[in-house]
Protein backbone atom coordinates (compact mmCIF):
# COMPACT_ATOMS: atom_id res chain seq x y z
CA UNK A 1 0.00 0.00 0.00
CA UNK A 2 1.30 3.72 -1.30
CA UNK A 3 1.79 6.14 1.80
CA UNK A 4 -0.91 8.46 0.14
CA UNK A 5 -3.60 5.22 -0.32
CA UNK A 6 -2.48 4.26 3.62
CA UNK A 7 -3.63 7.93 4.58
CA UNK A 8 -6.68 7.70 2.61
CA UNK A 9 -7.57 4.43 4.51
CA UNK A 10 -6.89 5.72 7.69
CA UNK A 11 -8.54 8.80 7.34
CA UNK A 12 -11.57 6.56 6.40
CA UNK A 13 -11.57 4.54 8.75
CA UNK A 14 -11.34 7.00 11.83
CA UNK A 15 -14.44 8.92 9.74
CA UNK A 16 -16.50 5.80 9.72
CA UNK A 17 -15.63 4.74 13.33
CA UNK A 18 -15.76 8.17 15.13
CA UNK A 19 -12.85 7.49 16.95
CA UNK A 20 -9.65 5.06 17.26
CA UNK A 21 -6.90 4.25 18.82
CA UNK A 22 -3.16 3.82 17.64
CA UNK A 23 -3.57 0.35 18.23
CA UNK A 24 -6.68 -0.22 16.69
CA UNK A 25 -5.70 1.33 13.42
CA UNK A 26 -2.11 -0.34 13.61
CA UNK A 27 -4.07 -3.24 13.55
CA UNK A 28 -6.17 -2.79 10.52
CA UNK A 29 -3.61 -1.48 8.49
CA UNK A 30 -1.12 -3.92 9.04
CA UNK A 31 1.74 -1.46 9.80
CA UNK A 32 3.42 -0.18 12.99
CA UNK A 33 1.95 2.11 16.34
CA UNK A 34 5.32 4.81 14.92
CA UNK A 35 4.03 4.80 11.37
CA UNK A 36 0.22 5.02 12.48
CA UNK A 37 1.44 8.78 14.86
CA UNK A 38 2.97 9.91 11.81
CA UNK A 39 -0.01 9.66 9.64
CA UNK A 40 -2.22 10.90 12.07
CA UNK A 41 -0.31 13.89 12.86
CA UNK A 42 0.19 14.52 9.03
CA UNK A 43 -3.59 14.26 8.84
CA UNK A 44 -4.09 16.80 11.24
CA UNK A 45 -2.03 19.00 10.15
CA UNK A 46 -4.55 19.16 7.21
CA UNK A 47 -7.14 19.50 9.59
CA UNK A 48 -8.90 16.52 8.37
CA UNK A 49 -9.27 14.91 11.45
CA UNK A 50 -7.67 15.77 15.33
CA UNK A 51 -5.36 13.82 17.41
CA UNK A 52 -6.67 12.58 21.26
CA UNK A 53 -4.72 10.40 23.74
CA UNK A 54 -4.30 7.20 21.95
CA UNK A 55 -6.17 7.68 18.96
CA UNK A 56 -7.92 10.12 16.71
CA UNK A 57 -11.53 11.51 16.01
CA UNK A 58 -12.75 13.05 13.16
CA UNK A 59 -13.11 17.11 12.94
CA UNK A 60 -16.92 17.01 11.16
CA UNK A 61 -19.46 14.39 11.19
CA UNK A 62 -19.80 12.46 7.96
CA UNK A 63 -22.89 13.77 6.71
CA UNK A 64 -22.06 17.79 6.98
CA UNK A 65 -20.49 18.63 3.74
CA UNK A 66 -17.80 21.41 4.12
CA UNK A 67 -16.63 23.80 1.11
CA UNK A 68 -14.71 22.38 -1.77
CA UNK A 69 -11.19 23.90 -0.11
CA UNK A 70 -12.34 21.95 2.86
CA UNK A 71 -12.36 18.77 1.08
CA UNK A 72 -9.90 19.10 -1.50
CA UNK A 73 -7.51 16.89 0.17
CA UNK A 74 -9.72 14.28 1.41
CA UNK A 75 -8.66 10.94 0.13
CA UNK A 76 -6.79 13.14 -2.80
CA UNK A 77 -4.84 9.42 -3.75
CA UNK A 78 -8.08 7.64 -3.82
CA UNK A 79 -10.18 10.20 -5.84
CA UNK A 80 -6.96 10.54 -8.40
CA UNK A 81 -7.19 7.03 -9.18
CA UNK A 82 -11.26 7.10 -9.54
CA UNK A 83 -10.19 10.28 -12.16
CA UNK A 84 -8.02 8.17 -14.22
CA UNK A 85 -10.34 5.10 -13.94
CA UNK A 86 -13.47 7.49 -15.40
CA UNK A 87 -11.25 9.15 -17.82
CA UNK A 88 -10.61 5.79 -19.47
CA UNK A 89 -14.04 4.81 -19.98
CA UNK A 90 -14.57 8.13 -22.13
CA UNK A 91 -13.87 7.64 -25.99
CA UNK A 92 -11.75 10.19 -28.11
CA UNK A 93 -13.96 12.40 -29.80
CA UNK A 94 -16.73 12.51 -27.12
CA UNK A 95 -18.89 15.35 -25.96
CA UNK A 96 -18.62 15.31 -22.35
CA UNK A 97 -20.88 17.04 -19.24
CA UNK A 98 -18.30 17.21 -16.21
CA UNK A 99 -20.20 17.54 -12.62
CA UNK A 100 -18.79 19.67 -10.14
CA UNK A 101 -16.51 17.99 -7.21
CA UNK A 102 -13.32 17.25 -6.03
CA UNK A 103 -13.44 13.73 -7.55
CA UNK A 104 -14.25 15.16 -10.94
CA UNK A 105 -11.53 17.92 -11.20
CA UNK A 106 -9.20 14.39 -11.16
CA UNK A 107 -11.43 13.20 -13.56
CA UNK A 108 -10.67 16.74 -15.35
CA UNK A 109 -7.24 16.27 -15.14
CA UNK A 110 -7.02 12.57 -16.70
CA UNK A 111 -8.79 13.82 -19.45
CA UNK A 112 -6.69 15.86 -21.17
CA UNK A 113 -4.95 12.51 -21.92
CA UNK A 114 -8.32 11.14 -24.02
CA UNK A 115 -8.56 14.31 -26.14
CA UNK A 116 -10.02 15.65 -28.61
CA UNK A 117 -13.14 16.09 -26.74
CA UNK A 118 -15.54 18.46 -25.94
CA UNK A 119 -15.91 19.01 -22.22
CA UNK A 120 -18.81 21.04 -20.77
CA UNK A 121 -18.07 21.45 -17.19
CA UNK A 122 -19.88 22.70 -13.82
CA UNK A 123 -17.20 23.99 -11.66
CA UNK A 124 -15.08 26.66 -12.38
CA UNK A 125 -12.06 24.40 -10.68
CA UNK A 126 -12.49 21.99 -13.90
CA UNK A 127 -12.43 24.54 -15.57
CA UNK A 128 -9.29 25.99 -14.88
CA UNK A 129 -7.75 22.53 -15.51
CA UNK A 130 -8.98 22.03 -18.72
CA UNK A 131 -8.88 25.30 -20.16
CA UNK A 132 -6.35 26.24 -23.07
CA UNK A 133 -5.49 22.41 -22.97
CA UNK A 134 -4.51 21.10 -26.28
CA UNK A 135 -7.57 18.80 -28.17
CA UNK A 136 -9.54 19.99 -25.29
CA UNK A 137 -12.65 22.31 -26.40
CA UNK A 138 -13.94 23.54 -23.28
CA UNK A 139 -17.31 24.82 -23.10
CA UNK A 140 -18.02 26.24 -19.48
CA UNK A 141 -22.05 26.50 -18.39
CA UNK A 142 -23.75 30.07 -17.25
CA UNK A 143 -25.39 29.92 -14.10
CA UNK A 144 -24.42 30.80 -10.38
CA UNK A 145 -21.39 29.99 -9.01
CA UNK A 146 -22.36 28.59 -5.51
CA UNK A 147 -20.43 30.01 -2.62
CA UNK A 148 -17.58 27.45 -0.87
CA UNK A 149 -17.96 24.80 -3.71
CA UNK A 150 -17.95 26.66 -7.44
CA UNK A 151 -20.51 24.69 -8.60
CA UNK A 152 -22.26 26.52 -11.54
CA UNK A 153 -26.47 26.57 -10.57
CA UNK A 154 -29.45 28.09 -11.02
CA UNK A 155 -32.22 28.75 -13.82
CA UNK A 156 -29.21 29.92 -16.31
CA UNK A 157 -27.13 26.62 -15.94
CA UNK A 158 -30.21 24.70 -16.21
CA UNK A 159 -31.43 26.86 -19.54
CA UNK A 160 -27.99 26.25 -20.66
CA UNK A 161 -28.10 22.53 -20.19
CA UNK A 162 -31.34 22.02 -21.64
CA UNK A 163 -30.27 23.16 -25.23
CA UNK A 164 -27.60 20.92 -25.52
CA UNK A 165 -26.43 17.03 -25.38
CA UNK A 166 -24.02 14.97 -24.38
CA UNK A 167 -23.05 11.57 -25.45
CA UNK A 168 -21.39 11.17 -21.65
CA UNK A 169 -22.32 12.96 -18.05
CA UNK A 170 -20.02 12.68 -15.60
CA UNK A 171 -21.46 12.87 -11.92
CA UNK A 172 -20.46 13.40 -8.60
CA UNK A 173 -22.79 11.97 -6.02
CA UNK A 174 -23.04 13.26 -2.32
CA UNK A 175 -24.41 9.69 -1.40
CA UNK A 176 -25.77 6.70 -3.05
CA UNK A 177 -28.52 4.30 -0.65
CA UNK A 178 -29.74 1.39 -1.52
CA UNK A 179 -33.24 2.83 -1.23
CA UNK A 180 -33.25 6.22 -1.82
CA UNK A 181 -30.75 6.02 -4.97
CA UNK A 182 -28.57 8.77 -5.86
CA UNK A 183 -28.82 11.64 -3.55
CA UNK A 184 -27.02 15.08 -2.94
CA UNK A 185 -26.63 17.38 -0.12
CA UNK A 186 -27.78 20.70 -2.02
CA UNK A 187 -31.11 21.12 -3.46
CA UNK A 188 -29.45 23.42 -6.28
CA UNK A 189 -26.74 20.74 -7.08
CA UNK A 190 -29.15 18.26 -7.18
CA UNK A 191 -31.60 19.91 -9.79
CA UNK A 192 -28.28 20.95 -12.13
CA UNK A 193 -27.79 16.52 -11.81
CA UNK A 194 -31.50 15.60 -12.93
CA UNK A 195 -30.90 17.66 -15.93
CA UNK A 196 -27.77 16.16 -16.72
CA UNK A 197 -29.04 12.38 -16.63
CA UNK A 198 -31.86 13.52 -19.12
CA UNK A 199 -29.72 15.28 -21.82
CA UNK A 200 -26.57 12.49 -21.86
CA UNK A 201 -26.65 9.23 -23.80
CA UNK A 202 -24.78 7.55 -21.00
CA UNK A 203 -24.08 8.70 -17.08
CA UNK A 204 -20.89 7.82 -15.40
CA UNK A 205 -21.25 8.25 -12.07
CA UNK A 206 -17.85 8.55 -10.08
CA UNK A 207 -17.60 8.69 -5.71
CA UNK A 208 -15.45 7.39 -3.34
CA UNK A 209 -16.84 4.74 -1.16
CA UNK A 210 -17.63 6.96 1.91
CA UNK A 211 -20.47 7.80 -0.65
CA UNK A 212 -22.20 3.95 -0.09
CA UNK A 213 -24.81 4.09 2.11
CA UNK A 214 -24.98 7.65 3.02
CA UNK A 215 -28.35 9.21 2.57
CA UNK A 216 -28.33 13.01 1.68
CA UNK A 217 -30.80 15.24 1.84
CA UNK A 218 -31.98 15.68 -1.78
CA UNK A 219 -32.47 13.08 -4.11
CA UNK A 220 -31.51 13.08 -7.64
CA UNK A 221 -32.92 9.37 -9.27
CA UNK A 222 -33.63 6.01 -8.94
CA UNK A 223 -30.59 3.80 -8.66
CA UNK A 224 -31.68 2.73 -12.22
CA UNK A 225 -31.07 5.92 -14.14
CA UNK A 226 -27.17 5.46 -13.88
CA UNK A 227 -25.23 3.15 -16.46
CA UNK A 228 -21.92 3.06 -14.41
CA UNK A 229 -20.52 3.76 -10.83
CA UNK A 230 -16.97 3.78 -10.36
CA UNK A 231 -15.70 3.71 -6.51
CA UNK A 232 -12.67 2.16 -5.06
CA UNK A 233 -12.21 -1.26 -3.58
CA UNK A 234 -12.24 -0.53 -0.22
CA UNK A 235 -16.12 -0.21 -1.04
CA UNK A 236 -16.24 -4.37 -0.81
CA UNK A 237 -14.65 -4.15 2.63
CA UNK A 238 -17.69 -4.56 5.38
CA UNK A 239 -14.72 -3.76 8.04
CA UNK A 240 -14.21 -0.34 6.41
CA UNK A 241 -17.55 0.38 4.76
CA UNK A 242 -20.11 -1.47 6.75
CA UNK A 243 -23.20 -0.41 4.07
CA UNK A 244 -20.44 -0.88 1.35
CA UNK A 245 -21.05 -4.71 0.15
CA UNK A 246 -24.64 -4.37 0.41
CA UNK A 247 -25.28 -1.06 -1.58
CA UNK A 248 -22.51 -2.48 -4.62
CA UNK A 249 -25.01 -5.86 -4.44
CA UNK A 250 -28.25 -3.09 -4.77
CA UNK A 251 -26.47 -1.19 -7.32
CA UNK A 252 -25.74 -4.19 -9.96
CA UNK A 253 -29.34 -6.08 -8.94
CA UNK A 254 -30.52 -2.61 -10.53
CA UNK A 255 -28.56 -2.73 -13.76
CA UNK A 256 -25.26 -0.56 -12.34
CA UNK A 257 -22.36 -1.79 -13.87
CA UNK A 258 -19.72 -1.31 -11.29
CA UNK A 259 -16.16 -0.71 -11.25
CA UNK A 260 -13.69 -0.96 -8.34
CA UNK A 261 -10.87 0.82 -8.94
Amino acid sequence: MSAGDRLDLTLRLVQNAGKLSVSELAERLGVSEMTVRRDLNALESQGLLRRVHGGAVPVRPREEGGGFLARREWQAATKDRLGAAVAAMIEPGSRVLLDAGTTTVHVAEHLVERAPLTVAVLSLQAAEVLADRPGIELLVMGGRSRPGERSLVGPLALRTLEALSFDCFVMSIGGVHAERGWTELSLDDAAVKQVGLVQAARTIVVADATKLGVRAFSRVAPLSAVGVFVTDAAAKDVQTHPNGPLTLQTLREAGVEVHLA
